[in-house]
């Protein structure tokens, strides 16, 4: 598989030299002389629409961006992830998080620990012995169980998340539960993570008798006391793992047969994304888009502005998915690396964002590419989302106007729409970006599934209390 410099393609020279062209091209003037562009850079697939219109493309750059995935060799590395090859080259490890949604497909361990998250979150929910369930984890421990629970939670069960070593994050999820009726899920690869054994060890001086964990550290889980410790292994990364049984918070929360459903979303796009032709294939052109706008329109970083509340939490899930993944100097032989990697991606839910940072999308100096999210729920969301996007692309022409009421346009975005915040439709949507991830990792020759960055400064903190205790 190709693991050369992008910039050794003839593809990335044909993408700079054709960026040189369209400088001075205005989205204006695209949609002015082709009244079927809005259908024409618009796919329908998996039970997502994605509008890519807005985006500051033509027919020729999506041709040559199309070249560049093939001269990355996108077709063998697609084909070694999804058969679980150990694409995770510095660990020598597979990323077949892909295996944890096939239904059928999967592997028997996969089937037999889906088994068990249906059964224990089915009994916690049906027994109501427990009132409170404490998801203990951070990172992707976290955050993917925090954002289904909060998209898709049904009231049947109080379910709250710690991940802070900050004493008063646990203190807000603990108010008001009482030691009897509160199940902590401690979730953690290796059972060692020092915020998660903080809160886990906090947990029980507050009283708590009920542990379960996910772990592959059975033997330490165990020695905590945790009376049901289910699996977690080296061929996922925990901001992969919201399909697993990292995700039995989640379940407790909405209920497993709305978990499996989320899945069978997921499972969905991954069919898409394997069998799409690249040109019409959405994470493949989430991806390629992204790497134009970074690479060749040097914009540094990208906004994603979801209208919906249930979605509120999407932006910081995708900040760790992309940005843990991408956020490298190196490539996968270890040379540094002479062009842009992940921008940095932020965001905030709409309408709540138009009344802060909307101000600099339109008016500032800075391009910031946008992920509009319009679930159609809300004919008012929808129509503000719409005209965000309109406002970011066409901008104003009316030369009477001061110079402070103008707004330039040209500013690029892509629409994403679904129907409704789903269980299918939300595993659809971290699928997508997901993907999107992998097929930027191969091009930029970088490793998408390790995460060295995160290591120094957890040993700098331990040496400085170590160093404290001794003072």
């Amino acid at each position: 598989m190709n693991t050369t410099s992008p910039t050794e393609c003839k593809a990335w020279a044909d993408l700079a030299h054709h960026a040189e062209s369209w400088r001075g091209v205005h989205l204006r003037e695209l949609f002015g002389a082709d009244a079927a562009r809005g259908t024409q850079f618009t796919v329908a697939a998996a039970g997502v629409r994605f509008d890519y219109s807005r985006q500051r493309v033509g027919a020729m750059t999506l041709r040559l961006l199309a070249h560049l995935a093939e001269q990355r060799g996108l077709a063998d590395w697609r084909s070694a992830l999804l058969r679980g090859e150990p694409v995770n080259s510095t660990e020598k490890r597979a990323a077949w998080h892909t295996a944890l949604r096939a239904g059928p497909f999967a592997p028997p361990e996969v089937t037999q620990a889906l088994q068990r998250v249906r059964e224990l979150s089915d009994r916690i929910r049906s027994e109501k012995r427990f009132r409170r369930v404490v998801n203990l984890g951070t990172g992707g421990s976290d955050l993917g169980p925090r954002l289904v629970a909060d998209a898709l939670a049904d009231g049947a069960l109080d379910v709250r998340f710690a991940a802070n070593v900050d004493p008063r994050d646990l203190e807000r999820a603990l108010e008001g539960a009482e030691p009897d009726s509160t199940l902590f899920i401690v979730v953690s690869k290796t059972f060692t993570t020092q915020e998660t054994m903080a809160n886990a060890a906090a947990a029980k001086a507050w009283g708590g008798r009920h542990f379960y964990a996910v772990s592959s550290n059975v033997e330490e889980a165990g020695r905590f006391g945790a009376a049901e410790v289910l699996p977690m292994w080296d061929w996922v990364g925990g901001r992969f793992s919201v399909w697993s049984a990292v995700g039995l918070a989640a379940a407790c929360a909405i209920g497993f047969e709305r978990f499996q459903a989320m899945l069978d979303g997921a499972f969905e796009v991954d069919r898409h994304f394997a069998e799409a032709p690249l040109e019409r294939n959405i994470p493949v052109l989430m991806a390629l888009l992204g790497v134009w706008n970074t690479n060749f329109l040097h914009c540094a970083t990208q906004a994603v502005l979801p209208y919906s509340n249930a979605l509120r939490l999407l932006p910081a899930y995708l900040q760790q998915l992309e940005m843990e993944s991408n956020g490298k100097r190196v490539d996968r032989a270890g040379r540094e690396v002479g062009y842009a990697t992940a921008p940095v991606l932020w965001g905030s839910e709409g309408t709540v964002s138009q009344h802060s940072f909307h101000q600099l999308l339109h008016q500032g100096t800075q391009i910031v590419p946008v992920d509009f999210i319009d679930v159609g729920v809300d004919e008012k969301l929808s129509a503000n989302c719409l005209a965000q996007a309109d406002a970011l692309a066409f901008g104003t022409e009316d030369p009477g106007l001061p110079p402070h009421r103008q707004y330039p346009g040209n500013r690029p975005s892509s629409l994403l729409r679904l129907d409704g915040v789903t269980p299918a439709n939300l595993g659809r949507l971290i699928a997508l970006y997901e993907h999107k991830v992998f097929v930027q990792g191969v091009v930029w020759n970088i490793n998408s599934f390790d995460q060295w960055g995160v290591e120094l400064g957890k040993q700098l903190a331990g040496r400085i209390l170590e160093r404290n205790s001794v003072t």
